[in-house]
């Protein structure tokens, strides 16, 4: 089996380009009727879904891993459970299911940019939802220490008070618009002929 393509993208960090290459060469493979079972990188498979955000695709490729990979391979259970707690929406519990497993080096690259990935995810989400939080409920979000997180939003500007509430700054909304000439000349063109 030929895991070049997979292991180039994953030397250079290409983590969304992970569980496309894994899909062609597993479709590439069951077209060829080889057996594939014990050698497939099935958790780095779950963990490339995860990364671009394919939940359901990492769901039915977790219903279709064999029993017996899913009881001898505990980094393939690692992986299926962060892609529960996103399921699930327990933004907590991806970072916990993140770091409270020891990763493979083949893994550790993928999950470390997911781990990033998703804070600032989770940040943004906090960003649209809330005028104010609460250090701890923002800390539960962020996967962070209640002082991690409260550095972590004052860096990007927000305000904390005595009371532990977290005063959100919305990020300014910088919208570039171009003047496009032929739609300028089409806009002339009009007007001039409603003057006559």
């Amino acid at each position: 089996m030929d895991f070049s393509s997979l292991t180039e993208a994953l030397a250079s960090q290409a983590y969304d380009k992970v569980a496309d290459i894994c899909d062609a060469l597993m479709l590439q493979v069951a077209a060829q009727g080889v057996a594939f079972q014990d050698e497939w990188p099935y958790a780095i498979h779950l963990l490339g879904h995860i990364y671009v955000n394919d939940i359901n695709s990492a769901r039915f490729l977790w219903k279709r891993i064999p029993a017996a990979i899913k009881d001898s391979r505990p980094e393939v259970n690692a992986a299926w459970k962060v892609g529960q707690k996103l399921w699930t929406r327990d933004y907590a519990g991806v970072h916990e299911a993140l770091r409270e497993f020891h990763w493979s080096p083949d893994a550790q690259g993928i999950v470390a940019a997911f781990s990033e990935l998703y804070t600032k995810r989770m940040f943004d989400l906090l960003l649209s939802a809330y005028s104010t939080i609460s250090v701890q409920d923002a800390a539960l979000f962020l996967g962070m220490s209640e002082d991690d997180a409260t550095n972590y939003v004052l860096q990007r500007g927000w305000i904390v008070d005595t009371s532990g509430m977290l005063t959100v700054k919305k990020q300014a909304v910088a919208t570039e618009q171009r003047l496009d000439p032929s739609k300028l000349q089409r806009l002339t063109e009009y007007v001039f002929h409603l003057e006559q």
